[in-house]
């Protein structure tokens, strides 16, 4: 079985009501897609979560696959040592893809696990989703300094992992969109910034998961983007295949591009 569909997401710690302390409601547009994106997860009842994020393990010339049976985090690093979360983790699957990226020479497994806890790339969407559905098994995916072909390619090992597991999984690429965006936000401006929100968000919204790759490296690194390997290894997992893209909003309030699209694969949309 394919992907049953796919988000864009942006994982803003403000935006946890508990971080946030009244501040959230300055984002209220990323408050609703988050909403829409978590119900959207509830109605399809995926056996999965496939997740990726920038702040889970990274290395250089590595993909980091989270071992073990499940993992626990908690907001303490944002004052809010009170929220907590647990994941489960879906070891079939995440071993299936595993020994997929050994068979094919490829860089990518479940070693060098330098931090187990949950990051908040993965906990600040799972907070919004655990709201109306927790049925879910999670694999948690870092993202690597390789080339953004590389990238491509793992996403189609995650898809080749899924369809031989048979499994019902969804795919959710986190990653915040350029980090300068305001001169008074955390990292000034550049014009670097909303010159790549602009960009990510039309080629996101018309799901043109092909010209991700081509994006000029300069500007991803004069953008301080964080997010588009995650979604370059969800356009991989994708392939060919026809998406029903919506774009449900774009926010950069505080200097920090925060962008929400959800994909449903054409034939899943109609059976719907």
């Amino acid at each position: 079985m394919p992907l049953i569909a796919g988000y864009m997401v942006p994982h803003p710690p403000i935006a946890v009501p508990e971080i946030g302390r009244g501040e959230e409601r300055a984002i209220s547009a990323t408050l609703d897609s988050f909403d829409r994106i978590a119900k959207d997860i509830a109605e399809l009842k995926p056996e999965t979560l496939i997740l990726t994020s920038p702040h889970q393990v990274m290395y250089r010339d590595y993909f980091h696959i989270s071992p073990g049976s499940g993992a626990f985090g908690s907001f303490a690093p944002f004052r809010a040592p009170q929220v907590r979360l647990h994941a489960e983790y879906d070891e079939e699957l995440r071993d299936r893809l595993a020994a997929l990226c050994k068979t094919k020479g490829f860089p990518a497994g479940t070693e060098g696990e330098r931090d187990k806890s949950l990051d908040h790339g993965t906990m600040v969407p799972l907070y919004f989703i655990n709201r109306y559905y927790t049925d879910y098994k999670l694999v948690r995916i870092g993202l690597s300094g390789l080339s953004l072909e590389d990238h491509v390619f793992f996403g189609k090992l995650i898809r080749q992992a899924v369809e031989e597991t048979g499994r019902k999984a969804v795919f959710i690429a986190s990653g915040d969109l350029s980090h300068c965006q305001k001169k008074d936000g955390p990292y000034g401006y550049r014009p670097a910034g909303p010159e790549y929100d602009a960009k990510i968000m039309d080629t996101m919204g018309r799901a043109d998961f092909r010209a991700l790759p081509d994006f000029d490296e300069d500007l991803l690194e004069d953008s301080m983007e964080c997010g588009h390997r995650s979604f370059v290894i969800m356009g991989g997992a994708f392939g060919d295949d026809k998406i029903c893209a919506e774009t449900l909003s774009h926010e950069a309030t505080f200097g920090v591009g925060y962008g929400f699209v959800i994909y449903h694969p054409e034939e899943q949309k109609v059976s719907a």
